[in-house]
């Protein structure tokens, strides 16, 4: 995968959802709450004005409707501004 992100954005691997159960009820893929963690893949070089504190490998929090969702290679990614991270982890 050859992707940069451009000046104050990330790309970043959501953590897969969490398998529950309610009273033996399997609940669906479509009534799962999407994660709100994941895993920086790769950044961009900031702006002059916000450098960028972030980098490759880090655990993050964002906001529940944070970035754009994208698919590469078959994997699911969200793009988001730097400021839309929480924390890191």
């Amino acid at each position: 995968m050859s992707i940069k992100p451009l000046a104050d954005r990330v790309l970043v691997k959501p953590a897969a959802a969490e398998e529950k159960t309610v009273g033996g009820i399997i609940i669906p893929d479509s009534a799962k709450e999407k994660p709100l963690k994941g895993e920086v893949i790769a950044v961009g070089n900031g702006t002059k004005d916000e450098p960028m504190v972030l980098k490759a490998g880090d655990e993050v929090l964002y906001g529940k409707y944070a970035g754009t969702e994208i698919e590469l290679d078959g994997t699911q990614f969200l793009i988001m501004r730097q400021s839309d991270v929480l924390a890191t982890i």
